[in-house]
């Protein structure tokens, strides 16, 4: 595959227009300005103008921060990546910001994690985090328990739970103590605050263990694909890649199984590595409507696992860190974006006037405003 690098001396624009599915790194740091140290087991989160990263894990105690890192091996911190300046900022937050760093779960301003077993706490606790105002809160909610018992009152799986906001309402699924499982699926409604563990009509043996992600349409969640026997196999490193994916049915409040079209120059056997062994760099996406894989024209240039990536309402991703080398035990700080659709005239436009007048952002929001600036515009540069 040619590279894809903007060193070629042609701007992120012309790799969109030559190359759909280009995977682009981002720019080198500006002089003075620091970006977040390698990490993994991270969350992140994207809207119209900002990547925000929370959380992670490093053994490494130098790249980890060394002695200016009180929470080492983990990250307590929270970072802004502006879209429209290329540049990092660590944000300085008011209140309790969670001491949960390891796999948490994130959606929109939500944040939900661990530090078990790298760390030394487990959270049982839903945290958000408003990050227009950078003030951190606890939630405050009424119901049943929150989704945080398992087999005894000691035992939180919060490690690798999926969530997402569906119509209103908060939906949990599963999670992991590091040693045990669970497949419950609770509900917050965002409005009365009040929580309730669903307790579907039926419940398939065959569920999803750990590190998997939730997926919404219509009124259908679907978890990520993910072999039950996945973290057993790692010990032999190969487990096998079901073409079944689960998805609970908000209507009937029952699980289904769907029965997924593989990639038609692949065929319909798969075999996973998982860990420790390969770590592999393609990138695939699944038509919830057709329910047809598809294997993506892009190679991710820094193949990794147990990174980050979120995708902005416009339809461009981005994934961070992660780990790069199994045997050395190394991760990265790179950010790379792909554009999954074709971007609207706006975003095209948007990239082409950054490129051309990269100071804007140096100019006030007034004079911004009379260049004829939208105020939506403006609002993605401050």
């Amino acid at each position: 595959m040619e590279d894809l690098s903007p060193a070629q001396g042609c701007g992120p624009l012309a790799h969109i227009l030559s190359s759909p599915g280009a995977v682009l790194p981002s720019s080198p740091p500006p002089a003075g300005h620091r970006c977040p140290p390698a990490r993994s087991g991270h969350r992140c989160v994207a809207d119209n103008s900002n990547l925000y990263v929370f959380g992670g894990y490093n053994p490494d105690y130098d790249e980890s921060g060394g002695s200016e890192n009180e929470d080492y091996p983990l990250f307590r911190e929270l970072w802004r990546y502006n879209f429209a300046t290329d540049t990092w900022h660590q944000m300085g937050t008011e209140g309790y910001m969670p001491r949960e760093l390891l796999f948490n779960t994130a959606t929109t301003s939500w944040f939900w994690g661990t530090g078990i077993p790298f760390g030394e706490s487990n959270g049982t606790t839903s945290t958000c985090c408003n990050v227009k105002y950078k003030r951190w809160a606890l939630l405050s909610a009424v119901g049943s328990p929150e989704p945080k018992l398992f087999s005894s009152p000691h035992q939180s799986c919060c490690l690798h739970k999926a969530m997402a906001i569906i119509n209103g309402c908060l939906y949990v699924f599963g999670g992991t103590t590091g040693y045990i499982y669970s497949t419950d699926l609770h509900k917050l409604d965002l409005n009365t605050r009040e929580w309730i563990q669903l307790k579907p009509n039926n419940m398939s043996c065959d569920m999803p263990e750990e590190r998997h992600e939730i997926a919404s349409r219509s009124q259908r969640i679907y978890l990520e694909l993910h072999h039950p026997g996945a973290a057993r196999a790692r010990k032999s490193h190969i487990a096998p890649f079901s073409l079944q994916i689960h998805a609970y049915n908000l209507e009937t409040n029952t699980w289904e199984e769907i029965t997924t079209k593989p990639h038609e120059k692949i065929g319909a056997i798969f075999l996973l590595k998982v860990g420790f062994n390969v770590i592999l760099g393609d990138v695939w996406k699944l038509n919830l409507q057709t329910f047809q894989w598809v294997k993506l024209p892009a190679v991710m240039p820094e193949p990794v696992y147990f990174h980050c990536a979120a995708v902005t309402p416009a339809g461009c991703m981005y994934v961070h860190g992660g780990v790069v080398n199994i045997h050395e035990n190394k991760r990265t700080g790179s950010l790379f974006k792909m554009w999954l659709v074709v971007p609207s005239l706006l975003e095209l436009c948007w990239e082409k006037l950054l490129e051309s007048f990269p100071h804007l952002a140096t100019l006030s929001r007034s004079q911004l405003l009379h260049l004829g600036l939208t105020q939506g515009l403006v609002e993605r540069l401050k």
